[in-house]
């Protein structure tokens, strides 16, 4: 019988993950655009004055340098977070002292980068990056999944994941490699677009690493799935 996850086959919950993954590639190159919903819009980082926030949207020649990178760290943050989350779930709930090795690995280098981003955000643009108006809702980044149609139930998660499902999955590790790779998939896929637009060169470069270690980690945990549950 097929594993499931959030109520969906592996092999389906792969293909489901799989037919989407165009669809989301032009989505996340229209937020990395024009910016995610509930942020304000204008170049320097704030509407108008009277302009509310949610209806503000840059016209033409309103998009400043650096606009695209503004948006990138304001969403990758919330992003790595969820990593995060996760990570320090496996350091206590993992059974295999690999995932609780790789769970230090991505809690340390997600956290370093958070902060590193934070830090350009505040010399960049002149103030704390903003709260995501978002939250992390199993399967699916749910700040985006009611604006893309997306509901809950979809095994291989877009932008986050459910942690205190999580906590309770009766194989925690086996449903954190399920969890981890698609999020790592979608680190992938934001950095890998951004890099296009990049006004500062060691954001493009931060962004670089980030697709290489992570991609070099989607690898491994694939390599550990085949060798523990056999190929999906």
């Amino acid at each position: 019988m097929a594993h499931t996850h959030s109520g969906v086959p592996w092999h389906r919950s792969a293909s489901i993950g799989r037919a989407a993954k165009g669809g989301l590639c032009s989505l996340l190159l229209a937020l990395l655009a024009v910016g995610a919903p509930g942020l304000s819009q204008s170049d320097g980082g704030a509407a108008p004055p009277g302009t509310a926030r949610e209806t503000w949207r840059p016209g033409p020649g309103r998009m400043g340098m650096g606009y695209s990178d503004r948006h990138f760290i304001v969403m990758m943050i919330p992003h790595h977070d969820g990593a995060i989350a996760m990570a320090d779930l496996a350091l206590t709930r993992a059974r295999r002292p690999e995932i609780r090795a790789l769970a230090q690995n991505i809690k340390a280098s997600q956290t370093r980068e958070n902060a590193q981003m934070r830090s350009w955000y505040r010399q960049w643009y002149g103030g704390e990056v903003p709260q995501w108006g978002g939250s992390y809702g199993r399967g699916v980044y749910s700040g985006w999944g009611g604006w893309m149609g997306m509901g809950h139930g979809m095994g291989m998660g877009m932008m986050g994941t459910d942690v205190q499902w999580l906590k309770q999955a009766p194989d925690f590790d086996r449903a954190f490699i399920e969890q981890m790779i698609p999020h790592h998939r979608m680190g992938v896929m934001m950095a890998s677009m951004a890099q296009a637009n990049s006004q500062h060169p060691q954001l493009r470069e931060l962004q670089q690493a980030m697709v290489r270690v992570q991609s070099e980690e989607i690898e491994q945990m694939a390599d550990w799935y085949r060798t523990w549950y056999g190929t999906p």
